[in-house]
C-alpha cells in the first residue's frame, strides 16, 4: 500500500508544479524561471542521493555513466522543461496537457530503436487515445479559443504547439540516456546519485544561460509574486522526483508508473484553484487527457501485469504479443 501512496502523492505533486509554473510565467519569463527551478532541485535531491548511498555508487561508475547522465540532465531538465514552460505560457498548463502527454510516445520509439522493446496490441491501443488528445486539441481550435477570449486569455496555438513538442522530446527523450548510464544493473542509489549529477549539469547550462542574458540585471526584474511560485514548483517537482524513488523502491514499476500519469488529472485539479482566470477548460480536452491517461497506463503497464488482472494468466493470448 505505500508504494501506490509515495505515487499519489508524486503525482499530486507533479500537478502542483505545473499550475504553479503556469502561475510564474504570467509576469515572469520561462528563463527566470529555469534560473530558479532547476538549482533548486540540487538541494532536495542532495539528501536523498546522500540516505540512498549516492554518492557511493558514483565511485563505482564508468565514465559512461558520467556521460549519459549529463545530456540525460541537459535534455530533461533545460530543454524539456523550458519547452513545456513556453507551451504552458502559450496555452495553459490545461491544453499544453495533451501535447505534453506526446512525451511518452518519443520515450516508446526510443527505447524500440535503441534498447530492442517490442511493441503489442495494448500499446498499440495506448498510443491511439494519446495522439487523439492533440487531435482533438487542433481541431476544436475556435472553440477553445473563445473560451479563452471570455477571460480575458486567449490561447496561442502556433507558439504552444512547437514548444509543447520540444517539452515532449526533451522529457521523451531523457529516460533512454538515463537507461543507458544506468545499464541493467543499476541500483535505487544509481538512480537518486544519476538525478543528481543530472540536476547539477543542468544547472551549470541554466546559469550560462542566465549570464549570456545579462545575469543579476536579468533576475532582477523577476516579479516578487512570479519568483514566489516559480520557488513553489521548485519544492513541487523536486519532492515529487524524490516520492517517485521512493515508489519505486518498494512498489512494481507496473504499479508506480500508471498512477503517476494521474499527474495530469491533478493539473485541471490545481490550474481551477490557482489559474482559474488564466486557463481554458474545455470539457472536450479534459475527457481526452482523462484518455490519455489510460493510454499511458496502457503503454508502461506490463503486459503480463494487465493479463493477470483479467484474468488471462497462462495463456497465450493476442493481447502480450508482439507485432513489432
Amino acid at each position: 500500500m505505500l508504494g501506490p501512496l509515495l505515487a499519489l502523492g508524486s503525482a499530486a505533486l507533479f500537478g502542483l508544479n505545473s499550475a504553479a509554473a503556469r502561475r510564474g510565467v504570467l509576469k515572469g519569463t520561462v528563463l527566470q524561471g529555469l534560473a530558479i527551478t532547476v538549482p533548486l532541485g540540487i538541494p532536495i535531491l542532495l539528501p536523498a542521493a546522500l540516505i540512498l548511498g549516492g554518492f557511493g555508487a558514483m565511485l563505482d561508475w564508468s565514465p559512461a555513466t558520467f556521460g549519459w547522465m549529463i545530456p540525460a540532465g541537459v535534455v530533461h531538465f533545460v530543454i524539456g522543461r523550458y519547452g513545456n514552460y513556453r507551451a504552458s505560457q502559450a496555452l495553459g498548463a490545461t491544453l499544453s496537457t495533451p501535447i505534453q502527454q506526446t512525451g511518452i510516445l518519443v520515450a516508446l520509439a526510443l527505447a524500440f530503436v535503441f534498447l530492442g522493446e517490442t511493441i503489442n496490441s495494448v500499446n498499440l491501443l495506448g498510443i491511439a487515445l494519446i495522439l487523439f488528445g492533440p487531435m482533438l486539441l487542433i481541431k476544436r481550435r475556435k472553440s477553445v479559443e473563445k473560451s479563452g477570449q471570455r477571460k480575458g486569455f486567449e490561447p496561442d496555438y502556433g507558439p504552444g504547439l512547437f514548444w509543447g513538442a520540444v517539452g515532449a522530446i526533451g522529457h521523451g527523450t531523457s529516460p533512454l540516456f538515463i537507461a543507458l548510464g544506468l545499464g541493467e544493473a543499476g541500483t535505487l542509489a544509481d538512480s537518486a546519485a544519476g538525478g543528481l549529477v543530472s540536476y547539477v549539469a543542468a544547472t551549470v547550462v541554466v546559469l550560462a544561460m542566465v549570464a549570456a542574458a545579462g545575469g543579476r540585471g536579468y533576475m532582477s526584474n523577476l516579479d516578487r509574486s512570479s519568483s514566489n511560485w516559480f520557488v513553489l514548483s521548485a519544492l513541487a517537482v523536486g519532492l515529487s522526483q524524490l516520492l517517485r524513488y521512493m515508489a519505486f523502491a518498494v512498489a512494481p514499476i507496473s504499479v508506480v508508473v500508471p498512477i503517476q500519469r494521474l499527474s495530469a488529472v491533478f493539473r485541471i485539479l490545481f490550474g481551477a484553484a490557482i489559474n482559474r482566470e488564466n486557463e481554458v477548460f474545455d470539457p472536450f480536452v479534459i475527457a481526452t487527457i482523462l484518455l490519455s491517461i489510460l493510454g499511458a497506463a496502457a503503454l508502461v503497464i506490463e503486459t503480463q501485469f494487465l493479463l493477470d488482472w483479467l484474468g488471462l494468466a497462462g495463456r497465450d493470448h493476442w493481447l502480450g504479443r508482439p507485432l513489432f
